[in-house]
């Protein structure tokens, strides 16, 4: 199982430090949807730049002008981008024949769709590289939330996805036993005294 960090800061220089310090222990640098719009494409070109060997993540939450939203990301430097899974087809099909001109993929977002199960498996059925089980922040602040829901409809889809929503060193376990492609982690790294090592930290727990 590969490890995703979302950066949620809001300027280049902050993605930048925070992506140093985990880049060693993570997979994928994921630039956060407020970080896009704060710094515009810029950021993705210096992220990859600085860490040409990690695979870029670009959350652009696409909701419409699919083709173009991922053209001009891929374009930027970004490996994947994410289209929302509450979109029209067609807008997630355009995204990904642009990622297939790139020779890039495409993700598709779950946060907001009420039947993940059946929506992850149409999204996956147009190309897309794997759904994303996602709970968003304002989700998670709900008294009594979980993320149990989001492993049950991962397992019962049967297709590639990750998981967002909350992943930590005591929750990550569950990720991988979900059989999830990618545990995503944003401020249990993001968060912690010292980024470097809550990375390392989650890393280490993956069997």
């Amino acid at each position: 199982m590969k490890l995703q960090f979302a950066i949620d800061a809001l300027s280049t220089k902050d993605a930048l430090d925070l992506a140093a310090q985990a880049a060693p222990h993570v997979d994928i640098l994921e630039l956060g949807t407020p970080l896009i719009k704060s710094e515009g494409l810029s950021v993705i070109t210096a992220m990859k730049e600085a860490h040409p060997d990690k695979i870029v993540f670009g959350d652009l939450k696409t909701m419409d002008a699919g083709a173009l939203e991922a053209d001009i990301a891929f374009a930027a430097g970004a490996d994947l981008v994410t289209v929302l899974g509450v979109a029209d087809d067609s807008t997630i099909a355009g995204a990904i024949s642009a990622g297939k001109k790139h020779g890039k993929g495409v993700v598709v977002d779950l946060i907001g769709v009420t039947d993940k199960v059946a929506r992850a498996r149409e999204v996956v059925a147009l190309g897309a590289e794997f759904v994303e089980m996602h709970s968003g922040l304002d989700e998670q602040a709900l008294e009594g939330y979980s993320l149990d829901g989001l492993l049950r409809a991962g397992e019962e889809a049967g297709v590639p996805f990750s998981v967002a929503g909350g992943v930590n060193s005591s929750s990550i376990a569950a990720v991988q036993a979900s059989g999830a492609q990618v545990a995503v982690a944003g401020g249990a790294i993001y968060g912690a005294d010292n980024p470097g090592e809550a990375a390392q930290a989650l890393r280490a727990a993956i069997s």
